[in-house]
């Protein structure tokens, strides 16, 4: 299938493309490459597809000719990217994402496979939720993953199936590696630092999902039958991987030999607090079947982090910090007020 996926070159989008290569498809990639120079180990990792090196608010109905399906990841990526200016987070990850919806229906793309989120619950509380729970985002980043679910919804029709995957919180190693994720962050602090730290009083829940997992639901989805996946949205993760954020820090300290669990002076409860229930995506596409879990994601970060080598500096620094490395161009000049690029970036560079 000729599959277009936006943001190919990010967290996430570069562990797709490997396995969506791998399964036999025609990858054509679409990111500005805001990350080019957050790579985390050998680039040789990124596998190479042909792309447009492009803003998802550029898209013309001419990149999307041929195209049978996208799966579009681009966009600002967290809650505190999407708080440096709210504004800015809607025009990209709302607007862009629905007016490419409806580019692609025009162009006769089949499948629109849209990465949604759990932060779409917001702050539900300790009681489990499902896919039929009522959306409660409280970040700008939520809020607009709800709206396009609510606008693109209504471009299905027989030719034209959109689905929704609200992943859960990723983590794992991938080649555009990010420590502004709960375990990502709380391994490197172990390692670094021999202190698990916490900046909240850890009892907040939160389902977390491995990156190649999430990957490996937008292949499924992809490959699914239309009737089973048609114009619906999907909690990605294992229902059995929902964690209150203090036992992932146990998990962590597990983990790593000689780390202490330390919290921050005056740390509260964090707002974002939800239980979900994945069950529905594997009952629904039973070639999605998780496989890993907190522990062993754990160890993958460790062993990771030990083979390169990782330092404080890096681990603190702007480069693999999405927010800060956003800032960090701008105060450069190298990015304009709306992250567009000013200048071309040398490849490699930081």
């Amino acid at each position: 299938m000729r599959v277009m996926v936006t943001g190919h070159k990010g967290y996430v989008g570069t562990v797709l493309v490997r396995l969506l290569v791998a399964a036999g498809h025609d990858v054509l990639g679409l990111d500005s490459d805001l990350y080019e120079g957050s790579t985390f180990g050998d680039p040789a990792r990124i596998l190479a597809v042909p792309e447009l090196r492009q803003d998802i608010r550029d898209v013309t109905a001419a990149d999307l000719a041929g195209v049978e399906a996208v799966l579009h990841l681009a966009g600002l990526s967290n809650d505190p990217l999407g708080d440096l200016n709210p504004a800015l987070t809607y025009a990209i990850n709302h607007a862009a994402s629905v007016r490419l919806a409806q580019l692609a229906k025009a162009a006769g793309v089949r499948r629109f496979v849209f990465s949604s989120s759990c932060s779409n619950y917001g702050a539900a509380g300790d009681d489990w939720i499902d896919e039929t729970s009522a959306f409660n985002p409280v970040t700008p980043y939520g809020e607009s993953k709800v709206r396009v679910e609510q606008d693109v919804a209504p471009l299905a029709d027989d030719a034209f199936t959109p689905v929704f995957l609200r992943s859960s919180t990723a983590y794992g190693v991938s080649p555009r590696l990010r420590f502004d994720l709960v375990l990502n962050n709380l391994v490197a602090w172990a390692y670094t630092t021999g202190r698990v730290f916490l900046k909240s009083d850890g009892s907040a829940w939160r389902p977390i999902v491995h990156v190649e997992d999430m990957a490996r639901a937008f292949v499924a989805v992809l490959e699914a039958p239309r009737a089973a996946v048609h114009n619906q949205g999907f909690n990605v993760g294992r229902t059995a991987d929902n964690y209150r954020i203090r036992e992932l820090a146990e998990i962590v300290q597990a983990t790593v030999p000689g780390s202490v669990v330390e919290y921050a002076a005056g740390a509260s409860p964090d707002k974002r607090n939800y239980r979900v229930n994945c069950d529905r995506l594997p009952r629904t596409v039973p070639a999605f079947q998780p496989r890993w879990d907190a522990r062993t994601g754990a160890q993958e970060l460790y062993a990771t982090y030990q083979q390169v080598g990782l330092t404080l500096e890096e681990f603190e620094g702007e480069r693999y910090k999405r927010v800060a490395h956003i800032k960090h161009l701008m105060e450069a000049g190298r990015l304009a007020a709306d992250l567009r690029w000013r200048t071309p970036a040398p490849a490699g560079a930081a």
